[in-house]
């Protein structure tokens, strides 16, 4: 069964999930992470089919979350190394992690915690207002288009009809 590719839909999470495009590559980045870097060690602990950590990370490397870098010359082995791209999406692991914290396991049980080493406290992701700091919560959030929304597609009649929702809350 062929997928959809979201790839060019006017949406961040949209594109962002078609570059994802399924669940083994948050789990291939998560142990990016964790400090792995060779195929090997991705496939042990995953334990991924090798065809497939091969595909997830040849895409990864395309999109420039991660960068193989060569760690043996003969035969020739690569290690896969986070880029700025790739570190950059630390925080939505993070907060995938903090809703599975509060949702799918009980306070005291969840099988991994972060640990900020700046502070060194334990610690959970939350998303917050890049202008006054404070949680964003869906109820207080309001979508809109932004300066790259397709001209061609903000008249449509469906569109209009979404983002007018938005506005009268």
């Amino acid at each position: 069964m062929r997928r959809t590719s979201f790839a060019n839909w006017p949406c961040q999470i949209a594109q962002t999930v078609d570059l994802l495009g399924d669940w083994w590559t948050p789990l291939v980045l998560r142990e990016a992470f964790y400090g792995i870097k060779r195929f090997d060690e991705f496939q042990s602990a995953l334990g991924i089919a090798r065809n497939t950590l091969t595909e997830r990370l040849n895409r990864l490397v395309t999109e420039g979350l991660l960068e193989k870098v060569p760690y043996h010359q003969e035969p020739v082995r690569y290690e896969y190394v986070l880029t700025g791209k790739g570190k950059d999406f630390f925080p939505v692991l993070a907060a995938i992690a903090a809703w599975g914290d509060r949702w799918l396991y009980e306070e005291s049980s969840a099988p991994i915690t972060m640990h900020h080493t700046t502070c060194d406290h334990d610690a959970h992701a939350e998303v917050v207002c890049s202008h006054c700091h404070t949680p964003l919560a869906s109820d207080e959030v309001r979508f809109a288009m932004g300066p790259g929304y397709p001209p061609k597609l903000a008249t449509r009649p469906d569109v209009v009809a979404r983002f007018a929702r938005q506005a009268a809350g």
